[in-house]
């Protein structure tokens, strides 16, 4: 089994590719060793101990290294770990967690609830960042997910090596709020939820 490593944007992020589906459907993103407690795979790169970040894509995995270290060491570490889990064919949740289910935009109390009268502004934000957003972050080893639209706010959620990319506030401003402005007027600005 060969897997690929590709760089990403955020120079602590490096993207996984196993050549085969790592998620059926849905992403997950752990930010800490205790959330990772779900998942093997992930829990074995958090034990690595030099890792501050996991994220499974649909064909992915991207792992976030602490600062200051250097990939050359880590990297063969990461791959031994991935390359025995795919081989053996592992899951990738504990039997009995509900660790593969993640939903998008749940409430957040410190985020603002959609008015239904602008459901069909949310409908087109949604299919924007569905068609365009999404796949471009996939490529790049995160995932963007939808958190909430207010009076031309879009509230938008970085993850993977997206969250924390010294370029995501530049990706955000410069390239999604310039994509959906352009494509949806009501849009005025998007803002990191």
């Amino acid at each position: 089994m060969l897997i690929e490593t590709e760089n990403t944007p955020n120079p602590a992020t490096v993207k996984f590719l196993p050549g085969r589906p790592v998620m059926d459907s849905g992403t997950r993103d752990f930010a800490s060793p205790e959330e990772a407690e779900i998942s093997p795979l992930a829990k074995a790169l958090f034990d690595l101990g030099d890792v501050t970040g996991v994220f499974f894509g649909r064909d992915f995995i991207s792992v976030t290294a602490a600062p200051g270290v250097e990939w050359s060491y880590l990297k063969p570490d990461i791959l031994g770990i991935l390359l025995d889990h795919f081989t053996a064919n592992m899951p990738l949740f504990s039997p009995g967690s509900a660790g593969a289910i993640a939903v998008p935009g749940d409430a957040d109390d410190d985020l603002p609830l959609d008015d239904p009268a602008d459901a069909e502004i949310v409908d087109q934000i949604k299919d924007l960042i569905e068609t365009r957003v999404r796949p471009a972050v996939a490529n790049d080893g995160g995932d963007i997910v939808y958190r909430g639209f207010q009076r031309g706010v879009v509230f938008l959620q970085l993850q993977g090596a997206c969250s924390g990319c010294p370029s995501s506030s530049a990706t955000l401003k410069q390239g999604i709020e310039s994509l959906l402005k352009h494509y949806v007027p009501e849009v005025t600005e998007v803002r990191q939820a």
